[in-house]
This record gives structure tokens, C-alpha cells and sequence, in this order.
């Protein structure tokens, strides 16, 4: 649906309200939440077109007044109304560029640090920070799913949820491997270092989507939950890995309490890298994906962060640069993102 036809949104909202009222709507729950979660995401676009249409009128009105008197508290106030239509209209137009089959799920995000041992451990933990932040930015909350910290410093991986309507749309930019040039606070010469860490990213499949997955094609393993520093939160095997045997992916899952709430999660996962490898890949079923897909592949390189000999986050795909790296890693990654989508469409568009 175009989000720029007011009309027609109007005339579908009307539509799913009717629906909502009718007899025995309920009866079918997982349809009937389906069906109010479309109209009250139909609803959010025509408050935002709405509000848009309410400053382009209030701009204009201003423009009026400014044009009849002398008064510079009119062209103040005609700036401040421009500059506040700018950014909502970025906003709306990045929106709009969010149009994949699960763009508005939650996103499910796995930080590998690369070789190079607590170097690269610190550059895992730096970019866990950073996503927490953008999160923040965006009331996104965040569910720690695994977390594997180690002895000296950093991490080695984390696994987390984040939970917010377009999360998915917005991080899909992310995944690919990152790259990070500094001297190194843990180099006593002063030397200059390049470290790696891997960001992978798929959409959460809600229970709606049936899946259908041949249990022999299942390893499953348990091992201790360990917290911070690796030790040991319980004496019971209640963590999970679970290891998709023809393409090899692999997810873990110990935050729950028990085995089963963590065999449940880590399922939830699985089903939800699979069914957005099979988008991917464009295959029919799961049944017909094969090969390695155990991590991002270390040639796949998105972004640049250099702190030494100069400032700069450059991302080598759509050659989006920001000079403030201390920005960045506060959170501020939206113009990557924004170029990023940006790019996609116009791809997109060539075919």
C-alpha cells in the first residue's frame, strides 16, 4: 500500500474496523490479533501523514504572515516549523522504504568477536554498546538471549532480542562484518591494531509461521550456564545448542531458567534464521537449503571505524562517511542505516 494515500488508508483502516466487529471475530485468536495488529500499524501511518499535513498548513500559514509584516519572530518561527518538517519527513520517507514481509518484526542479533583474543573481545563488547544505545534511542527494549563473557575482558558473543515494531527493517543494514582500526589500550608499544567482529541479524518469526523442520536434522547439546567471567550460575546442563545439520547453523540460548524454556527459545531462533536464509536464497522450502552458513564470512566487510591516525565510520557499501566516531558509538547510526535502506530501494527499483 502506497503510505502516501491518505484515501486509501483511511478506506482500509474503515475496512478492518468493520471486520474486528463482526460476529465470532474472536473465535480464531491468533487471526483476529493479526488482523487488529495490521489496522493499528495502518493507523500509525495516517497519524504520522496527518500530522505531516498539519505542519506543511502551519508552515505555509506563517509564510503568509511573514510575507505581510516585518516581524522576525515570524521567519524564526517559519525555520524552527522547516527544520522540525525536514526530519519527520525523512523519518516518513525512511519508512515507507521498509516494505519487506518482515521489516516491522522484532530482530534477532548475534555479536561474534573475530581472532585477535581480548583485542577483538573489546571490540564485540564496543558494538554491543553501541546497539544498546541506538536501541535506547528508538524505545527499543532488549532481551539478553546468550551471552558469553570472557575471563580478561570483552566478549566473546552475545545473542539478544530487539523488540520494537520496524527493529528488523532498520538492523538488517548491520549484519555483515565490522571492522575496527585503534591503538590498542591493550598494546603497552603503542601500536596500532585492526580487529573484527561479526554482526548477524534476523527477523523474530512470530508462532503464526509454520515451519516444518525434520527433527534428525536436529543436534542438540546441553551444557552448564555460566555468567559473567565464565562461572557457573546453576550445577544443572540447562543451556542449549542446537545445530541445523544441513546448513550448519548453529544457536544457544541459556538466560531461561530451564532446559525446556531454553530448547523453546533456541527453536524460536533457529526457525527464524532458517525462514529468513530460505527469503534469501529464494527456495521453496527449508528442505532445500544446504551448504555452511555458520557465520558471516570475514570477506563480507561492511563498515570501517577509525580512531587513529584519523576519525572516520565509513561504509564501504554505500559509501556513507561520519567524521565523529564518538557519535557513532553513542548510537548515532541512523545515517548508515538510512543510506543503507536508501540504497536497497534504488537497487531495487534498476531490476
Amino acid at each position: 500500500m502506497n503510505p502516501f494515500d491518505k484515501g486509501l488508508l483511511e478506506t482500509e483502516i474503515e475496512k478492518l474496523e468493520q471486520e474486528t466487529m463482526s460476529e465470532g471475530f474472536w473465535d480464531d485468536s491468533s487471526k483476529a490479533q493479526e488482523t487488529v495488529q495490521k489496522m493499528n500499524a495502518y493507523k500509525e501511518k495516517l497519524d504520522e501523514y496527518l500530522e505531516l499535513e498539519s505542519l506543511v498548513e502551519d508552515s505555509e500559514l506563517i509564510l503568509e504572515l511573514s510575507e505581510s509584516c516585518d516581524d522576525e519572530s515570524c521567519i524564526d518561527e517559519l525555520k524552527d516549523n522547516l527544520k522540525k518538517l525536514e526530519k519527520q519527513v525523512d523519518e516518513f520517507r525512511l519508512k515507507t522504504l521498509l516494505s519487506g514481509e518482515y521489516d516491522a518484526n522484532n530482530a534477532i542479533m548475534a555479536i561474534h568477536a573475530g581472532a585477535g583474543g581480548l583485542e577483538a573481545q573489546d571490540w564485540a563488547e564496543m558494538l554491543l554498546r553501541m546497539y544498546k544505545r541506538w536501541a535506547e534511542s528508538k524505545n527499543y527494549s532488549i532481551e539478553i538471549i546468550d551471552y558469553i563473557k570472557d575471563t580478561e575482558g570483552g566478549i566473546k558473543s552475545v545473542t539478544m532480542i530487539i523488540k520494537g515494531r520496524n527493529a528488523y527493517g532498520y538492523l538488517k543494514s548491520e549484519k555483515g562484518v565490522h571492522r575496527l582500526v585503534r591503538i590498542s589500550p591493550f598494546d603497552s608499544s603503542g601500536k596500532r591494531h585492526t580487529s573484527f567482529a561479526s554482526v548477524d541479524i534476523s527477523p523474530e518469526i512470530g508462532d503464526d509461521v509454520d515451519v516444518e523442520i525434520n527433527p534428525v536434522d536436529l543436534k542438540i547439546d546441553t551444557y552448564r550456564a555460566s555468567g559473567a567471567g565464565g562461572q557457573h550460575v546453576n550445577t544443572t546442563d540447562s543451556a542449549i545448542r542446537i545445530t541445523h545439520l544441513p546448513t550448519g547453523i548453529v544457536v544457544q540460548c541459556q538466560n531461561q531458567r530451564s532446559q525446556h524454556s531454553n530448547k523453546a527459545t533456541a527453536m524460536r531462533m533457529l526457525i527464524s534464521k532458517l525462514v529468513d536464509l530460505k527469503e534469501a536464497e529464494q527456495k521453496e522450502k527449508i528442505e532445500d537449503l544446504q551448504g555452511n552458513y555458520n557465520q558471516i564470512g570475514w570477506g563480507s566487510q561492511i563498515r570501517s571505524y577509525v580512531f587513529h591516525p584519523y576519525s572516520m565510520v565509513k561504509d564501504h557499501r554505500t559509501n556513507a562517511e561520519v567524521g565523529n566516531t564518538d557519535s557513532v558509538m553513542d548510537g548515532c547510526i541512523d545515517k548508515f542505516i538510512n543510506e543503507y535502506l536508501s540504497y536497497k530501494a534504488k537497487q531495487k527499483e534498476s531490476l
